[in-house]
């Protein structure tokens, strides 16, 4: 029997979201139906809202998330009802190209729930990277659900789902930081300040934040940064080298996904040295650098998705650091919210005043 919950729907271009009744259906074969507990306010569904994605509309927002599997559909054999679980955008299938590779983190067929779910009146539903999460109730793949230790709290379990896991990965996977390396990040928002968490978790002996917010900045001292430089006052290249010996950092992450920060971010490194982009830039955006320059100064540019994360390995891992008390997640939730308050989250989010705001379901 189909569900009907509440949901965050994204109508039109750039205008405010709304709170309506959708329909769920109930899981067919691969799928699984979720109970969500807790929906982080990513700025990815900001990006979905105002059109940075595509224009599918209407969207489902929200993919963040943490819940409780409700149900499942034949086959299923990755969870059962009553796990406790992350969601995650990236369910691999397990036989491309990549997968038999033994690189399943760089899976080139993901995939989704092959239902729809509906408003009211039957019009069809993008959710947001195949999750839409801002609902009572949603419909994903099975392979989209990670199960983890149900002791952790679903408002800072739902964060690893796409921002938090990002940041981390980006250091940890993307990066390879490990001990003893040299750090820059740029842009201090919930994905930097996790790579900056992940940089000091790896062993990282200098981390440098970076943004033009010192509310920010003085936030990503809680999660590890040894230094941090204002660029508006300070030009950042210059001062990651000057807090490197000169040399520039080992590892600069660039969490922001602007040309000019990543051309910042290119000649901070130190000489054979890493870029990663884990910042998502805009279709119209190109970078200019002298061909030379990529040539001489060696190492490697790379871009990062979804922290190169492997779900199933990565959720349950993060999980138990965090109730070890070696990661703390909390540090990232701002405020929760109720379902009504996604709009002036989304402007809070827009203005800095937040690190995150979750959604937390009764």
């Amino acid at each position: 029997m189909p569900h009907e919950v509440r949901a965050v729907v994204s109508r039109e271009k750039n205008a405010p979201v709304s709170v309506e009744s959708i329909i769920v259906p109930d899981p067919g074969p691969g799928e699984a139906l979720v109970r969500v507990q807790a929906c982080g306010v990513c700025h990815t569904d900001l990006h979905y809202r105002e059109g940075g994605i595509n224009d599918e509309y209407p969207f489902l927002l929200g993919h963040e998330a943490a819940g409780v599997v409700e149900a499942v559909g034949d086959g299923v054999t990755e969870v059962e009802e009553g796990d406790f679980v992350i969601l995650n955008w990236r369910a691999v299938c397990g036989n491309c190209r990549a997968c038999l590779r033994g690189r399943p983190w760089y899976c080139f067929a993901t995939h989704n729930a092959r239902q729809k779910m509906t408003l009211a009146d039957g019009t069809e539903l993008s959710p947001a990277l195949g999750i839409g999460a801002f609902a009572e109730k949603t419909l994903v793949a099975a392979g989209q659900c990670t199960k983890v230790d149900p002791q952790a709290s679903p408002a800072v379990a739902g964060l690893l789902g796409c921002g938090v896991m990002a940041g981390i990965g980006a250091a940890i996977n993307t990066g390879g930081v490990t001990r003893g390396d040299s750090v820059a990040v740029l842009g201090c928002g919930g994905v930097g300040d996790a790579a900056i968490a992940g940089s000091h978790l790896a062993g990282a002996s200098t981390i440098i934040a970076v943004d033009i917010d010192d509310r920010k900045l003085e936030l990503a001292r809680g999660f590890g940064a040894t230094h941090t430089v204002n660029s508006r006052e300070a030009d950042p290249v210059e001062a990651v080298r000057e807090l490197t010996g000169g040399n520039g950092a080992d590892v600069v992450i660039e969490a922001v996904g602007r040309p000019e920060t990543y051309r910042q971010a290119f000649y901070a490194r130190d000489l054979a040295g890493t870029v990663v982009l884990v910042g998502v830039p805009t279709p119209e955006m190109r970078i200019d650098l002298p061909l030379l320059d990529v040539f001489g100064r060696g190492g490697a540019l790379k871009s990062s998705w979804y922290g190169d994360c492997l779900p199933s390995r990565d959720f349950p891992m993060l999980i138990d650091l965090y109730l070890q008390g070696r990661l703390d997640l909390a540090k990232f939730v701002t405020e929760t919210i109720a379902l009504d308050d996604v709009e002036e989250a989304f402007s809070k989010m827009h203005h800095g005043e937040v690190l995150r705001s979750v959604v937390v379901f009764e």
